[in-house]
Formats: C-alpha cells, structure tokens, sequence
C-alpha cells in the first residue's frame, strides 16, 4: 500500500458546537474554563463520568467550575459511575481527593440536569445535523462507548471526537504503557476507537510538551477573575504534587489540550494513523497501540506529535482575560 509522504490533517472543526465529557480533576477543571470562556463557543452541555474521582464527585466539581465561570446557561449532567466492566480505579494523588486540588470545594447553587449524560449526549447529537456537534472528552470514554451502544447511528453523526488519552513514545503515566484515562476503562476506548467516529487523539507524546512553567501560571495569576484565580490554583497544586511524586519541575497540561486544538488546531501536529487498545492483558491493560503505516485517506485517527506549549497556554490566558465582564462568580 502506497502512504503520501505528507501526512494528511484532520479536518478541523466547522462549527462551534460543541459536549465535553470530563472528570473533574484539575486539569479537566482548565479545560472547562477555557471553554466557558470561549467566545464564539457554544457549549451545548457538560457530561461528567466517574474517573479521577467518583461521579459524584466530578458532577459537583463540574458545577462549581460552571459557577465560578459564571455560566449557569450551561447544563451539566450525571453519566456513568463506573467503567463497562472493571472495577472503578480513582486518581485522587494527583488531584487531591475531592479532585480539585487546593481548592475549597462547595456545593454549588444549581443542580445537576435531569437525565443521564449518556442519554444528554445522543439526544444533543442527534438533534441537530450530521457533524454539527463536537465531542470533546477529557476522562474513561465510558459515556461516549454507552452513547454508541444505545444509538447506533452517533459515531456517523457525531462532528469530531477530541479525546486526551493513551501514549506511544512517551510511555505511560498510570503503568509502563498506558495513559489513565484509557487505563480506567479500556474497554470503552476499544470500542469508540473501532466505532467509525473522526478522532483526534491528545496522548502523553503531545500533551507532555505542555507544561505549567512557573511563568505561565503566574501569567495566568495576574488576570485577576475568579475563573483566572481558581486555575492558576488547581495549576500551583499540580505542580507541587508533580515535584514531589514525579520529579519533574512543571506538570503537564493533558486536557485541555481537547479544547486548544478545537480552538486553535495549528498549535498541533497530527499524524493519520490506526489505533487499537489492549484489553485482554493485565500487564499492558489500556496499552494504546497507534499505527502510522496506513493510507492517510482511510484514517479516522489523527494521533497528536506535536505541541505548542507556550501557544496553548498563551491560548489560555488570552481567552481568561478576554472572558465577557458580565460573566461573574455566583456565590
């Protein structure tokens, strides 16, 4: 099989539309300010999974970003508490245990939506035209693989489908090969990587080379908003956590990432590839196996090599700075 010497690119995003799957965690928490803070963006829901922290727990901290942002228009809602069929595996060293690092968790003013996420997600999709809607998808795709089994047609209708997942040369954060989030329910991951869907793919090999350098947090510091404030927090405690568990001086920003490259997709590099996720082996449980030696017209993966840390955090001081006035903190 002939393979162009240039690799293709994905195709970016035509529409501003778009649902985040997460589980708050900090760097999950970023992302969702970026978002809020987007203009031009219409974030249609926030869809929350059990992962770094119970579901419980990321629905609640997925309100109180939401709050702080000042974007109550936005609905959040519940999904899946635990992964297809293992057993639930949290990450609460590197978040802390409410998944929020050092910041003081409260019970935020609005509730959760009524519903299942995973009924939320096929509902918003499928409502409007084919490709209109992006995923972004910031924890275990556990949600997004229900979504599909429940409706069969979302992997032909759904826009792009941004995932912060796996690692290839890097290696792997949670065991010698694999990234948490495709760790934490491997089986998921399987079937949406097989599901058909256009997938951009933010492993450990893009995602590391975006750090939280003293100087950038302290850019982000000075905006001076609570959205701002609350970031540039949860930024400090993975850094100090990073330094202590890791070794290494600046922590990587993995979720955000999703967003970044809906926003601004020239911060990436991207390579066509095929990939696949081990499931059968417990010692390379959530290994991502991504193949370059394909013909770049087939591709529906598009596996991140390259980016540009200072332009996505320069991405994300602009768009917390540039937030609307109007957009204050409640309570």
């Amino acid at each position: 099989m002939p393979f162009a010497a240039t690799p293709a690119k994905p195709v970016a995003m035509t529409t501003r539309s778009l649902i985040i799957d997460c589980d708050p965690g900090v760097d999950d928490a970023v992302g969702l300010f970026l978002a809020f803070a987007a203009p031009g963006l219409e974030l249609l829901a926030v869809t929350t999974v059990g992962g770094n922290v119970p579901v419980t727990a990321t629905a609640r901290n997925a309100r109180i970003m939401r709050q702080i942002a000042g974007r109550g228009d936005v609905p959040v809602f519940a999904g899946a508490e635990r992964p297809l069929v293992r057993e639930p595996a949290g990450a609460g060293e590197f978040h802390g245990l409410e998944g929020t690092g050092d910041l003081t968790v409260f019970e935020p003013e609005a509730p959760v939506a009524e519903g299942h996420a995973v009924d939320a997600i096929i509902d918003l999709v499928m409502s409007r035209p084919a490709g209109e809607v992006a995923l972004s998808v910031m924890g275990p795709m556990t949600n997004v693989a229900l979504a599909m089994r429940k409706e069969p047609g979302l992997a032909a209708h759904v826009g792009c489908v941004v995932v912060m997942g796996g690692a290839r040369s890097e290696g792997g954060n949670i065991t010698a090969s694999a990234e948490f989030n495709i760790w934490a329910d491997p089986d998921a991951a399987a079937e949406v990587f097989a599901s058909g869907c256009e997938m951009i793919v933010m492993g450990l090999d893009a995602t590391h080379q975006v750090r939280a350098t003293e100087a950038r947090i302290a850019a982000i510091e000075a905006i001076g908003t609570p959205a701002a404030d609350a970031t540039a927090s949860m930024l400090r405690f993975s850094q100090r956590i990073e330094r202590t568990i890791v070794g290494w001086d600046a922590a990587p920003l993995h979720d955000p990432c999703t967003v970044a490259w809906l926003l601004k997709p020239e911060l990436f590099e991207t390579r066509p590839s095929r990939i696949e996720v081990e499931t059968a082996s417990d010692l390379t449980r959530g290994h991502t196996a991504v193949e370059f030696r394909i013909d770049p017209a087939t591709a529906r993966h598009h596996w991140a090599t390259q980016a540009n840390g200072q332009g996505v955090f320069d991405l994300i001081t602009a768009t917390l700075k540039g937030a609307a006035p109007s957009r204050k903190a409640v309570g």
